[in-house]
Order: structure tokens, then C-alpha cells, then sequence
């Protein structure tokens, strides 16, 4: 064997060549293998056969970013305010809150690095290989180009592979297709284009051998193999944002400008026009900024995410990164993987197909639930006999096997027997007592290369039989007969069987044909030339599919309601992805695009058609990718669902990410933002209704604040302007915002998502926090609360009131005011005079009451009125700072009619 290193083919061509042509280009030896000092010069040349670890930065940089936004600078600076003015405690809080924010980013931001590592553990440790004609067990990272590897069923592939020899060989490459039945493996080359999961001559790293013993070539090591192209297609997707953490950043950085200009204008002109001294002038522009910035925001936005992490929690909906939770809410797209998501993940058998009879099979999953229709009616099987014996056969043919775990039914083996297990449960069958009736003699396994399974039995009496499962067109040719409905057998009608199979095929059935055929009790062992001499009985087609779930047509269907398509993604076949999307109203009417096509598209041809389409398969992990960011650029917020390693780069590019939490792998949940505990499509749709709540209360508070903040800074800007005395000082603006932000701003993230919300269409990611609605509230609520505060601090001068009270009552006007609007912020929209509106969420009639006690208490305790120059109050000062309270509620619901009515009309 020369010592050179061989040229390697591209690594698209390898399952285009046969077997010993690529021995050859590699200059391999099938039956020896590598020597070991050959193996050890291809090891230096092309290194270990693993993926090299991500860059990354040091901990204490990570750590310091999360410090480095609009938000955190404005928090900052309220702390320094509080600061100066001596407020430790106020200084503290906000701190505090600085620090969680910054460590909630932290523990976040190692994402990525998370899912690559988890493609790095998909590798397996060990491999057996052929070393100078020994079998030994050797470091997968030792592993060479030209290594021969040898394999059985539980092994995991640990580099990619073109197969030398196999018998009985299936692989489960869910990880990288998303198919949900193993693929059949053999050596057959196939063309340079097949898509990944046709590739049948080839094994990939990181899947599994689910049965059969195989011979494979290393072809590809390390991040030359299909999962270390995955790994580097993941590490090279930039992490996004948010819409709302744009929005906030916007929201933010406008914010900051307009405190700064209003505290310069102030400052301005209380020196240079009023007279004031610059020292007093400097500690209101800082009292006046204290009252504007919205330093209870990012607690107020951490807290509600917080909640609707815990609310989707306990609907399996499981969050890993906070923000994710709101970004549902924005979702304008959900791309689903099937299987597993908007399937049931178990094959399931629907339809039985005789010489005289279709039989409808009602259920889903392995559990034997449902019965057989004929023409919409139910029938019992007990009264077809026919159906007795097309059970027998596919139970007994069979090598699969299912277990009853107190009422939780599980497979081992191949998912397409497993459907057959079920159909004889469902037919009446008691599997034991039929292996102890008919215990198997011989059995001729299932191999790709000659497509059918044959099994021999002998009962206690003295007979034998044979059963035959496989692909129709192999089994019809061994069939001479058909079974008819009187248990007598008659000629083989070659036309009405074929019509049958291309009907099941049409409905994306995977079908297989059930056939027997009796033997001489004498004989014992079962040759192909037994099987293929034919004489066989024809008993029946059996159609099976990965069956929709249920909830999954319901979901959809509210999904569609709210205004959000479904897009589904699949590696499967064109066929089954449409029949599925169908069912599910997913693309119905519509072609699929498959991912040869996708191929043939540049980025701006895909732009104009993604939209249009909704049924996408045989896609790779990079039409994934394509399809998320065509669909992002067309200003969609795109959620994408997935379980395979394959699906991790577009999972992590996605505005929501979201993983499988009971059949997904490592590296696809490390990559998502989200992970579904159930797998369900249901509980995704669950999500985007909670998700659309959490947007809402932010939304509400914001609402909330910016009114009561502007009132504040409003009195104080207009008795600077006006030449009066202060109506609130320093230290009583900061009182208020303690006492509003501590109590009443947090009830609002308690709030439940309002009844209509999965009716409405989704919002624009464009649209700015703050609309033409929003705005106009903001202003006419400031200015309401401003003139009620302000009116009554001079009504109270006029009448001969002293200072300390008519501040006072501006201080208990503007908090009491608050305590009313926050009733006002339940709704944006609607009404809140109503049960529900008063009553829905018993949060608010508690922060009012606790809002309550502490202005009572600034107003009447001794010690806080020598902390904050309050004084008492009598009855009649606090009737009328509630009729001020009540005024601006009832104004507020008067323009929340009047806008609704105003919508109708245009309407």
C-alpha cells in the first residue's frame, strides 16, 4: 500500500461510486484494512476525526457586554440620581436589578457554544476497525480516510461511511433527515444529486445502525462529515434578537434623549430666566429625571417574562431563553418539522386492502385502540374471518415487539412493524397465545436488496405455514392466488392489486403486501429459493402512515385563526409531506417544493416564492436555513420547530427556536430557544397565545408608566415654566415612583392573556412601541394627571391651605390618580367595567390596597412626614383627591369607547 495520501474525491461524489471503486480511490484494502503505520500518516495529514471546539470569549468579557445597551445605561443613571440625592436604599433596587438583568444575559449567551458541543458528544468514542487484518477496537478520533469499520444493529456510525458489505442493514438518520422510519441501506450507488436521506449506499456519522450488520469505508472524518458540515454551518449563524428587545432598544435610546433635552430646557430655564439658584435647579433637573426615566421597566419586563416562563412551564413548554417567551407572541410564521411534531411519531396502519373488501383502521399510535369501517360503517372483525388470518401473518412475520407499561405503549424495532403489531391487537389477536400456537421454525430476515420478510411456522397439529411481507410489487410476483371472502382461493388479479397499491401510494401510505402459503410440516429450514419459487396466497395490502395528531389539526387551524401561517419543513418525501399537510390544512391546494428545487433557486427567486408555498421536502440543513432567512427577509418573525442535529443552524437562526424535549437530540434543543416536553404542535400553539399575553403586559405597563411618569415630570416642568412654588419636591417624586413602581406598575405582569388574543392578526415586528394610539393615551393621560395634581395643589393655595399640604394633596392626587388608571391599563382596547374587568385579576385589588396603606401612612405617620414635609389630610381633602382619581378614570373609558366606536364605524 503506498505511503502517499491519496486525492479524495468531493465528498458529494462518494455514494455515486460502487463500493470498490471508492476502495480503490482511497486505496483501501476491504479485507485488511489499513496498516497501522499508514493509518498513523493519514491520521498527521488529516488530524483527528472529531469537530474542533468553537472560539470563544472569556467569561469576565461576556459578563461585561450584557452591561452595554440603552436600558442598562438609563438604569445606571436613575442609580446615580438616587445616589446624590441620598436615596442608598432606591440606589440598591435599581443596582440589583442592573445585576440580574446582566447575569440573566450571561447565563444565556452561551447558547451556541452549548449546541455545538452537543454535536461533538453525538460522536462515538469507540469504533471496531480492520487494522493490517485485525479486528480491534480503536478510538473513533483515530479513524483515517480508507479505515474499514465494521458494524452491527445498537452501534453508532462514527464517521461517514460508504458501504462495503451489509445484510439486513437499516439506519435511523433522523437526526439528519427527519425521517421518521429507518432508511433500508445496501451498496448501491446512486446519482451524484440524491438527496441525503436517498443516499442508500452510505452511513453517516452520528446516526444509528437500528438492525443488520454492515462493512463500511471511512470516506470522511471530522468537519469534513455531513454532521461537522452541520457543525460549521451552526457556528457561522449569527444569534439574533427580538422584536421586543429591538422595540425596547429603540424605545430606550428615544427615551434618553427626550429626558436629557427636557432636563437641559429645565434647568435652562429655571437659571437663566426664573432666577433660581443653579444648586436648587440642579437637584430638581435630577428629581425631574427621576421621575421620567422608567426605572421599574426592565424589573416590570423581567418579572412578566418570568411568569409566562412558569405559565408555559406548566403547559410543557419549557424556555431557555427569556426573551424567547414574548418573541412567540410576535410570531408571524411557524416552519414545522412533521414528525414528531404535527405526526404522532408511530406508524400506524389505516387501511387493509382484500380481494373483496377496503377496510378503514381507526386509532393512532401503537396503543390497539379503534376498530375497522367498511364503507364509514364499523365492522367486527370477529365477523370477517379473513381478517384473522391478515393479522396472523403480520404479527407473526414480524420481529418487532410492544410493550404495555401501565397503559403507555412502547415499540422495539422498526416502527413499520410495530404499525402491524397494533393492527393484530386491534384485529383481536393475543399475541403469546399465537407465538405458542405458531412458534417460528425459520425465518428469511428483511434486506434492501431483495425487499420482503418470510417466516416458517408449525402449529401443534401438524401444518405449516409461511408468511411473506414486503413491497407489493415483489410479493405480487411471488403470488399465484388470491384469498377470497369465503376462505377459498382463486386466481391472482394482477390489475385490481396494482390499482390498490398505486391508490394507497397516492394517499401517502407506505404499503406492504401480506401473503401465506402452506408447506409440508417436514420441512424445517426456509430457503430464497423456497420464497421465490412463488406459489404463494395474496391475503391483502396493509397502508400505513405516520398519523397527524389530533390536537395538531385544532392548533393549526387556531394557528391559521390568529393570522399565522404554517409552513412545514420536512427531509421526508414529497408525497407523504403533502398527504400529511393536507390533512392537516397545510398547504392544501397549494405544489411543495422540494429540496432539489430549492437548489435551483438563488436568494431572491426563493424570497418570491417562500410566501406562497407552505409544504417544503426532502430539505437539508441548509434549505432549512435559507428558508428562514428568505422568510426573515421578507419581514416574517419566524418560529422554526425541529429535533435533529440537522436542524440546529435554523433552529439557532430563527427568531424562536424550538426543540423536541422527548425525541430530540442534545444539539437541537441546545440551539433552540425553546423546548417542547411533549413534542406537540398543540403546545407550541399554546406557547404563541402565552407569548402574546406576555407582549400585552409589557405593552400595559408601559401604557401605565410613561403616563404616570410624564404626569409627574409635567408638574414639575409646568411650575418651573409658570414661575410657581414646586408642587412636589425631590424626594416626594421619588416617593412616588417607589411607592407606584413597588406596587402598582407589578401587578400588570400578573395579568392574564386577554380572551381574543389568538383572534387577532399578528402584530408588525416594525411597528414601534409606541403607536399613533399609544402616543395620543400617553399625552391626554399625562395631561390629565398633570391638571388633576397641579389643580388641586393650587386649589388648595387659593383657599388658604399652607404649603406642606397642598403638596400634600398634589402628592396623594398624583399616586391616588395611578391607583384608578392602573384599573384603565387591564384593557387597551376594551372596557373594564365588568366582572372580569374589575375582578379578572386579583393582583390589581391587592397592589391598590398595599398602595393604599403606604400613602396613608406618608400622610399620617409622623416619622414619614418629617422624611417628606407631608401633612394630614382631612375627609375632605381625600374625597376630592379621589374625585380626582375617578375624573381621570372615567375619561379615560369614555376615550377607549369612543375609539372602539370610531373602529366600528370605519369598519
Amino acid at each position: 500500500m503506498s505511503p502517499t495520501n491519496p486525492p479524495r474525491p468531493p465528498p458529494t461524489t462518494w455514494h455515486a461510486m460502487p463500493a470498490a471503486e471508492a476502495a480503490q480511490a482511497l486505496r483501501a484494502d476491504p479485507l485488511l484494512g489499513l496498516a497501522p503505520a499508514e493509518a498513523a500518516q493519514r491520521l498527521a495529514r488529516h488530524g483527528p476525526n472529531r469537530l474542533p471546539p468553537p472560539p470563544s470569549r472569556p467569561a469576565w468579557l461576556r459578563f461585561a457586554q450584557q452591561f452595554h445597551n440603552v436600558l442598562m445605561y438609563i438604569m445606571l443613571g436613575a442609580a446615580g440620581v438616587t445616589a446624590v440625592l441620598g436615596h442608598w436604599v432606591d440606589t440598591g433596587v435599581l443596582l440589583g436589578a442592573v445585576i440580574v438583568n446582566a447575569v440573566i444575559g450571561f447565563l444565556q449567551e452561551g447558547k451556541a457554544e452549548s449546541a455545538l458541543d452537543a454535536i461533538r458528544r453525538m460522536l462515538t468514542p469507540q469504533a471496531t476497525a480492520l487494522r493490517g487484518g485485525e479486528r480491534m477496537q480503536v478510538a473513533a478520533a483515530q479513524l483515517v480516510p480508507g479505515d474499514v469499520v465494521l458494524l452491527a444493529s445498537g452501534d453508532k456510525v462514527p464517521a461517514d461511511l460508504r458501504i462495503l458489505a451489509a445484510r439486513g442493514l437499516r439506519a435511523d438518520e433522523a437526526v439528519l433527515t427527519g425521517e421518521s422510519v429507518p432508511a433500508g441501506k445496501g451498496m448501491q450507488p446512486v446519482p451524484a444529486d440524491a438527496p441525503l436521506g436517498d443516499r442508500q449506499g452510505m452511513l453517516f456519522s452520528g446516526t444509528l445502525v437500528a438492525s443488520g450488520t454492515a462493512t463500511g469505508l471511512v470516506v470522511e472524518t471530522g468537519t469534513a462529515t455531513e454532521i461537522g458540515r452541520i457543525s460549521a454551518l451552526l457556528q457561522a449563524v449569527p444569534a439574533g434578537t427580538t422584536p421586543l428587545l429591538r422595540q425596547i432598544t429603540q424605545f430606550s435610546r428615544w427615551l434618553a434623549v427626550a429626558i436629557g433635552v427636557l432636563g437641559a430646557a429645565t434647568f435652562a430655564v429655571g437659571v437663566l430666566w426664573r432666577g433660581e439658584s443653579a444648586a436648587s435647579m440642579f437637584m430638581m433637573t435630577v428629581a425631574l429625571a427621576a421621575s421620567a426615566i422608567p426605572e421599574g421597566l426592565p424589573a416590570i419586563m423581567t418579572i412578566t417574562l418570568a411568569l409566562g416562563v412558569r405559565r408555559m412551564a406548566h403547559r410543557n413548554a419549557i424556555i431557555r431563553h427569556l426573551p424567547a417567551v414574548e418573541a412567540l407572541g410576535s410570531v408571524t410564521v411557524i416552519c414545522s418539522d412533521k414528525t414528531g411534531t404535527l405526526t404522532c411519531n408511530a406508524m400506524t396502519v389505516q387501511r387493509v386492502v382484500t380481494a373483496s373488501s377496503v377496510y378503514e383502521v381507526s386509532g393512532t399510535g401503537y396503543a390497539p385502540d379503534g376498530g375497522f369501517h367498511v364503507g364509514g360503517a364499523a365492522v367486527a372483525p370477529e365477523a370477517h374471518p379473513q381478517l384473522a388470518l391478515i393479522a396472523r401473518a403480520a404479527l407473526l412475520c414480524n420481529d418487532a415487539a410492544l410493550q404495555n407499561d401501565h397503559g403507555q405503549w412502547t415499540l422495539t424495532g422498526d416502527p413499520t412493524e410495530g404499525a402491524l403489531l397494533t393492527l393484530a391487537l386491534k384485529a383481536g389477536l393475543d399475541a403469546p397465545a399465537e407465538h405458542q400456537a405458531w412458534p417460528r421454525t425459520d425465518a428469511i430476515p428483511f434486506e434492501s436488496e431483495h425487499r420482503f420478510m418470510a417466516t416458517l411456522h408449525h402449529d401443534h397439529a401438524g401444518r405449516a405455514l409461511v408468511f411473506l411481507k414486503g413491497a407489493p410489487e415483489r410479493v405480487l410476483d411471488m403470488c399465484q392466488r388470491q384469498r377470497n371472502p369465503d376462505g377459498t382461493d382463486g386466481p391472482l388479479d394482477h390489475d385490481l392489486w396494482r390499482r390498490a397499491a398505486n391508490d394507497c401510494a397516492a394517499r401517502a401510505l407506505r404499503v406492504l403486501a401480506v401473503a401465506v402459503r402452506a408447506v409440508p410440516a417436514t420441512q424445517t429450514r426456509l430457503d430464497f429459493a423456497d420464497v421465490e419459487g412463488g406459489g404463494f396466497t395474496l391475503l391483502a395490502l396493509l397502508g400505513s402512515m405516520d398519523p397527524p395528531r389530533p390536537e395538531a389539526l385544532a392548533a393549526v387551524a387556531e394557528c391559521h385563526a390568529a393570522g399565522i401561517r404554517v409552513k412545514m419543513i420536512t427531509g421526508d418525501h414529497g408525497e407523504t409531506a403533502r398527504a400529511i399537510g393536507v390533512q392537516l390544512g397545510i398547504g392544501a391546494g397549494k405544489p411543495a417544493l422540494t429540496g432539489a428545487e430549492i437548489e435551483l433557486l438563488d436568494d431572491a427567486a426563493l424570497r418570491a416564492v417562500v410566501q406562497d408555498v407552505d409544504v417544503f421536502a426532502r430539505a437539508s440543513p441548509e434549505h432549512k436555513l435559507r428558508l428562514v432567512d428568505a422568510l426573515q427577509a421578507c419581514g416574517e418573525v419566524v418560529a422554526m420547530t425541529g429535533d435533529g442535529v440537522n436542524d440546529a443552524p435554523a433552529l439557532k437562526r430563527a427568531d424562536v427556536g424550538v426543540a423536541m424535549g422527548d425525541k430530540g437530540t442534545e444539539a437541537a434543543k441546545d440551539a433552540a430557544a425553546m423546548v417542547l416536553a411533549d413534542d406537540n404542535f398543540a403546545t407550541l400553539g399554546q406557547a404563541v397565545r402565552e407569548g402574546r399575553g406576555v407582549y400585552d403586559n409589557v405593552r400595559k405597563f408601559i401604557l401605565f408608566m410613561l403616563p404616570t411618569n410624564g404626569g409627574e415630570a409635567l408638574v414639575v416642568v409646568l411650575a418651573i415654566f409658570l414661575g410657581l412654588a414646586l408642587p412636589l419636591t425631590a424626594t416626594q417624586v421619588l416617593w412616588i415612583n417607589l411607592v407606584t413602581s413597588s406596587t402598582l406598575g407589578l401587578a400588570l405582569a400578573f395579568e392574564p392573556a386577554e380572551s381574543d388574543v389568538m383572534r387577532r392578526r399578528p402584530r408588525d415586528p416594525r411597528e414601534s412601541l409606541l403607536t399613533g394610539l399609544f402616543a395620543w393615551r400617553v399625552v391626554m393621560v399625562t395631561l390629565l394627571m398633570a391638571g388633576a395634581s397641579l389643580g388641586l395643589f393650587l386649589w388648595e393655595l387659593a383657599h388658604g391651605a399652607d404649603l406642606e399640604t397642598a403638596r400634600t394633596m398634589a402628592v396623594s392626587a398624583v399616586v391616588v390618580v395611578e391607583m384608578f388608571y392602573l384599573y384603565n391599563s387591564r384593557y387597551i382596547d376594551r372596557g373594564v367595567l365588568s366582572r372580569e374587568g374589575l375582578l379578572g385579576n386579583p393582583k390589581v385589588p391587592m397592589a391598590i390596597a398595599a398602595c393604599l396603606l403606604l400613602q396613608l401612612a406618608y400622610v399620617h405617620l409622623p416619622w414619614l412626614q418629617g422624611v417628606f414635609g407631608s401633612t394630614d389630610l382631612s375627609p375632605g381633602e381625600w374625597l376630592r383627591v379621589v374625585l380626582a382619581g375617578a375624573c381621570v378614570f372615567a375619561v379615560a373609558e369614555a376615550e377607549k369607547a369612543l375609539q372602539r366606536r370610531f373602529r366600528a364605524a370605519r369598519a
